[in-house]
């Protein structure tokens, strides 16, 4: 019978995995976003995972600092998307460089 915990690191593994290729493969600001948020939120399944085999409570600590700290992240990137996308009309990767000196 497998662990409980090597699974939920596995399946923590396989989100990180797909975040990673969808931020790598895809030219769409917002669906790298939603990547993005995918390989924070399996680094939180780990956390998570990682403070039951020890039994301890950190790792809910670290999850709820970390989601504060995405909250931040997403009010801030999606101002900036709309932004970019008033003025380009487009939140295509490639035609964004007008952070660029």
């Amino acid at each position: 019978m497998i662990d409980p915990v090597a699974f939920t690191l596995a399946l923590s593994g396989v989100l990180f995995a797909l975040g990673v290729t969808g931020v790598l493969l895809r030219r769409n600001v917002l669906v790298v976003y939603m990547s993005i948020e995918l390989m924070l939120n399996a680094a939180n399944l780990a956390f998570v995972a990682f403070g039951r085999m020890h039994h301890s409570l950190d790792g809910q600590l670290f999850v709820f600092f970390s989601m504060v700290v995405a909250a931040a992240e997403v009010a801030v990137g999606l101002g900036i998307v709309v932004a970019v996308y008033k003025q380009l009309r487009s939140v295509d990767v490639d035609r964004v460089n007008l952070l660029r000196f």
